[in-house]
């Protein structure tokens, strides 16, 4: 894959060739992966809404197929990229549309599945704060996603944990540098302000995921 100069999702290249790369860039992802599908068990319920916001390929989609199915629930698949849309292989409906800007109904599970950081800073605490607004009773928000370095010397170590996953995954140290220079002002860490609340249930280096119920 070619890595541009500003990371984006818009090209055929970045778009059909994103699952190989996410994998071999984030090595914990199918892992995290079936995370989402043992959550959504225990929050979606019969004839339940669910939301994969920022769906790209339908990773998480997929993962939630068996219980949405069982359930007879309906998921809405949201991706801000009309490039993922052909590539889109999950249930439900796909809908391309800034997130940001989305009309969401209240829902019994939602998953933000490494989108919030790509969102402008100035928008993406109020878009959480309402999209927390929005969870029934009894249902709940999960997110993953990269988040600031803690402080002191522990930064260096899970920064360099994040690097050695890649390293481990035979990324290419070219492609890794070429990465992380395309992310510079596109991906924005999330900061403590952004996740309180929310209980944490996965972290490897700078990447964490949170669970957030009404």
């Amino acid at each position: 894959m070619k890595i541009p100069r500003d990371w984006t999702f818009k090209t055929a290249d970045i778009a059909n060739g994103f699952d190989r790369h996410v994998r071999e860039q984030l090595p914990w992802y199918d892992l995290t992966t079936g995370i989402v599908s043992h959550v959504a068990r225990h929050y979606i319920p019969h004839d339940g809404l669910v939301y994969d916001i920022g769906a790209s390929t339908g990773n998480c989609g997929r993962a939630m197929a068996g219980t949405i199915k069982s359930r007879g629930a309906k998921l809405v698949a949201i991706d801000s990229q009309d490039s993922m849309r052909k590539l889109y292989s999950g249930p439900g409906e796909f809908i391309v549309a800034d997130a940001i800007e989305f009309d969401f109904q209240p829902f019994d599970f939602a998953v933000c599945f490494l989108s919030v950081m790509f969102m402008p800073v100035s928008k993406r605490g109020k878009f959480l704060a309402d999209l927390r607004g929005k969870i029934k009773p009894g249902g709940a928000l999960l997110v993953f996603d990269k988040c600031a370095p803690v402080q002191g010397y522990p930064a260096s170590i899970m920064s360099r944990l994040a690097l050695a996953g890649k390293i481990a995954a035979k990324v290419e140290a070219r492609e890794i540098l070429a990465k992380e220079m395309s992310l510079a002002g596109i991906q924005r860490p999330l900061v403590p302000d952004e996740t309180k609340g929310g209980i944490e249930i996965f972290r490897f280096g700078d990447f964490a995921g949170w669970i957030f119920e009404p």
